[in-house]
C-alpha cells in the first residue's frame, strides 16, 4: 500500500539527479569516489596535502541542511528506537563498511554508474540485508 501523504515522486527524482551530477562532478573533477566512508576515513588517517578537500566534503554535508533550514521549514524526524539500539545500529553499520570496502554513496552510487562488478554485489548484498531485516522487524517480530 503507497503511504500517498509522503509519495513524493519528483522531489525524490530532483534529489536523485543531484546526488548523480555531484558524483559524476567529483569524480571528472578531482579523479575521486564520493564514497563517504573513504572520504571520513582519510580524516582519520590524513596523508599530507590531502585534509583540505576532505574537510570541504564533510562540511558540506553538515552545513547543507542548515543553510537549507533558513529557507523552510526541516522535517521532524520520528524514530522508534531508543539510543542503545541506534549506537548498536551504528557500529554495525561501520563494521559492514570495513568489511565491504565502502559504503552506499561509494558502491551505490559511484561503483554502480561505473559497472564496478565488487560494487553490484556488494549494494546488492546491502539491500539484500535491509530487505530482510525490515521483513523480519515488520512481519515476524511486532
Amino acid at each position: 500500500m503507497i503511504d500517498w501523504a509522503h509519495f513524493t515522486p519528483w522531489s525524490s527524482l530532483a534529489g536523485g539527479v543531484v546526488i548523480g551530477a555531484a558524483a559524476a562532478m567529483f569524480i571528472l573533477l578531482n579523479g575521486r569516489i564520493a564514497g563517504v566512508s573513504g572520504i571520513i576515513g582519510g580524516l582519520l588517517r590524513p596523508s599530507r596535502g590531502d585534509a583540505g578537500w576532505r574537510l570541504a566534503f564533510v562540511g558540506g554535508l553538515v552545513f547543507a541542511p542548515a543553510a537549507y533550514a533558513l529557507v523552510t521549514d526541516l522535517p521532524t524526524p520520528a524514530i522508534d528506537a531508543g539510543f542503545p539500539l541506534l549506537a548498536l545500529a551504528g557500529v554495525l553499520v561501520g563494521v559492514g563498511t570495513s568489511y565491504g570496502a565502502g559504503c552506499t554513496s561509494g558502491h551505490g552510487v559511484c561503483g554502480i554508474s561505473r559497472l564496478s562488478p565488487r560494487s553490484l554485489v556488494a549494494t546488492a548484498a546491502f539491500m539484500g540485508a535491509g530487505f530482510a531485516t525490515v521483513f523480519v522487524l515488520r512481519h515476524l517480530v511486532s
